[in-house]
């Protein structure tokens, strides 16, 4: 009888913390993200709450106004921000988003923010992005965005929680022209080179102290003027998920080693799979305390 108690005792608590595992799971994986622009960021949120799911996107105009730091801390656990046209409130922009990465919470940006940043080409008069120019991930390559078709090099793509899912990415002329800095990971290249003829890093991301910048350099809003399939193609949407979810982690548990084709869509342990890990060794400690119950009765 007291064998029957203990092996119920345990199944229960195993139990009890399998599902406060999933409700704490549940609520680490899910991210509030600032979508912050000065053109077309409520079009993106838009379609990033309708084709990304477990995470919730909230657009800010920072065309004329500049969010308070406390504004976006309380609002968002991860920002995504990128600009349409270059725009005078850069810097301004720039020095709180920068802020808000030194607290520890994740920052993505896309294209075009390479046009504003203070090294882009003197044709797009940039205005800079301030702070956030010393913890992002890439300079540009003096050109930026220069309006040439990109594809995904898979074929040396890493294998990261930034690449998971991913077996292709294509873009018309809305990405690339960038070159990674010193201590920037970068998990993905475009197999066309940058203007200075070197790798033109596709997915990347540096961490600075507290900061973890993410850079997908494509255009976040390519679906609000362009054609899936025609000006974009390939896992568009899956690349921006993975940018979230690794923010939403504090950009932890990268898991950076080589892979060849296709084997970036082989998933990291995910928090399913760690909730069934602790099932069956709950299971396990179950079955052998049962076990030692029972041949503790069978000596008797």
């Amino acid at each position: 009888m007291a064998a029957s108690l203990s092996f119920r005792a345990c199944a229960a608590r195993c139990l009890i913390a399998f599902a406060v595992f999933l409700g704490a799971a549940a609520h680490a994986d899910a991210a509030r993200v600032g979508v912050l622009s000065n053109r077309f960021s409520a079009q993106t949120a838009a379609d990033f709450n309708a084709r990304i799911t477990g995470h919730t996107f909230t657009a800010l105009d920072t065309a004329i106004v500049v969010p308070a730091l406390k504004t976006l801390t309380d609002a968002f656990d991860v920002i995504l921000l990128f600009e349409d046209e270059t725009f005078a409130n850069s810097r301004f922009v720039g020095d709180v988003v920068a802020a808000y990465a030194n607290t520890g919470r994740a920052v993505v940006i896309g294209a075009f923010y390479d046009q504003d940043r203070s090294d882009a080409a003197p044709v797009n008069s940039p205005h800079g992005w301030g702070a956030l120019e010393g913890i992002d991930p890439n300079t540009t390559d003096g050109v930026g965005t220069p309006g040439a078709a990109r594809t995904l090099n898979v074929a040396t793509m890493q294998f990261h929680v930034l690449t998971r899912g991913i077996n292709s990415l294509t873009s018309a002329k809305f990405a690339g022209g960038n070159q990674a800095k010193a201590g920037t990971t970068v998990v993905a290249n475009w197999d066309q080179p940058n203007a200075r003829g070197q790798s033109d890093p596709a997915i990347a991301y540096r961490i600075t102290g507290a900061a973890c910048v993410i850079h997908v350099a494509i255009a976040p809003n390519y679906p609000v003027f362009g054609i899936a399939g025609t000006d974009f193609s390939g896992d568009f949407h899956r690349a921006w998920r993975n940018a979230f979810d690794f923010g939403a982690a504090k950009c932890l548990g990268g898991s950076v080693d080589t892979a060849g084709p296709g084997a970036a869509a082989i998933p990291t342990l995910s928090s399913w799979g760690l909730a069934l890990t602790i099932m069956l060794l709950g299971a396990i400690a179950a079955l052998t305390l049962r076990r030692r119950a029972s041949g503790r009765t069978s000596a008797r």
